[in-house]
């Protein structure tokens, strides 16, 4: 589609133009398999939905990955690595003041929105700005640009540890309005299904924490997340959702995103420098800093809004995940070349 890449690369020169930097060319899109799943599920939901006592087992199914996905959360991340990297206090709040305090203000500022196109959205442009920030792609972006990725590594799996508590919570506090209906039972979900599979599988870290930090973890997260679209997505066919989002609410959604993006970037590289961050944290703080997470905002939709419909939810969510990752991609490419000069 490539009135949408021309979309983005003006979008990366919007970011660049207002950092005062030269214009740069553009890149390949990142080979991202997770956009391919997700695609794939959303056409075979579109094609084949899941209904009746097929979807409920689904469910079921769904839940236990998301499960699995948490647990091999816990085992992927050593509890001295953490602890070492907390006393690096000013990056982690930084990075934090952006991840739960600047989007969620930003959440805020959406609720204002008025127009026709934002409305059917308008609780997923919220929700989008309320989850934890990626871990995976946030420490590739950082290592690729030679910032501090162990700075990247702590603050993102921190910001998603938090995350258990801060996003339902800000959810309740924001969304409670809009006719999405959140009580205090969902801390009890979020503690059994997330918060609990992560505390075991820091138990078990000795024993499979290899197989966490391979492969394991990318094709439970990835296999997880599919499932999410398709269930969400199957949802949302049979109940006739989709009639009520048009074509231009849909391209209002993209070019909204790559605008979002530009400005977090441009936003966190501002404020780490007037900080006084030295460029390796200024680097983890921006690529950390401006990231929302797919793996881990889906399956919490699923927990947060369970027995509800989530097809629109998170479709902001999905958009928006794949304009950073490709934006943030050509980023960190444009630092790598640089090397030491900014």
């Amino acid at each position: 589609m490539p009135q949408i890449d021309t979309t983005i690369h003006l979008g990366i020169c919007l970011y660049d133009r207002g950092m005062h930097v030269r214009s740069i060319p553009w890149l390949r899109r990142p080979r991202d398999p997770l956009i391919a799943l997700i695609l794939g599920a959303v056409v075979v939901a579109i094609i084949f939905p899941i209904h009746g006592a097929a979807a409920d087992w689904f469910s079921i199914a769904t839940k236990i990955a998301i499960a699995l996905l948490f647990f091999l959360y816990g085992a992927r991340l050593s509890p001295q690595e953490a602890l070492k990297g907390l006393t690096h206090w000013r990056l982690h709040l930084t990075i934090l003041g952006f991840t739960y305090v600047a989007f969620p203000l930003i959440g805020l500022g959406f609720m204002l929105l008025e127009g026709h196109w934002a409305q059917p959205l308008l609780p997923g442009l919220v929700y989008l700005t309320l989850v934890p920030s990626t871990v995976q792609s946030s420490v590739a972006f950082t290592s690729i640009a030679r910032g501090n990725v162990a700075g990247a590594i702590v603050s993102a799996s921190l910001s998603n540890l938090l995350g258990v508590v801060f996003t339902p919570l800000l959810v309740m506090l924001f969304m409670s309005r809009g006719g999405v209906h959140i009580d205090g039972s969902v801390f009890v979900d979020i503690a059994i299904q997330l918060l609990l599979p992560f505390v075991l599988g820091q138990l078990a870290r000795p024993w499979v924490k290899t197989f966490a930090a391979n492969k394991g973890t990318k094709i439970v997260d990835r296999g997880s997340i599919t499932m999410v679209v398709y269930s969400a997505f199957s949802a949302g066919m049979v109940n006739g959702i989709w009639s009520s989002v048009s074509v231009s609410s849909i391209l209002a959604l993209v070019i909204f995103s790559i605008v979002l993006v530009a400005f977090m970037l441009w936003l966190t590289r501002t404020v780490a420098n007037l900080l006084g961050f030295p460029r390796e944290d200024m680097l983890a703080i921006q690529f950390c800093g401006t990231k929302k997470s797919l793996a881990t905002g889906l399956p919490m939709a699923a927990v947060i809004f369970a027995g509800q419909s989530v097809s629109l939810l998170i479709l902001p969510l999905m958009v928006f995940h794949q304009v950073q990752l490709m934006m943030c991609s050509a980023l960190a490419s444009r630092y790598a070349a640089q090397g030491s000069k900014l």
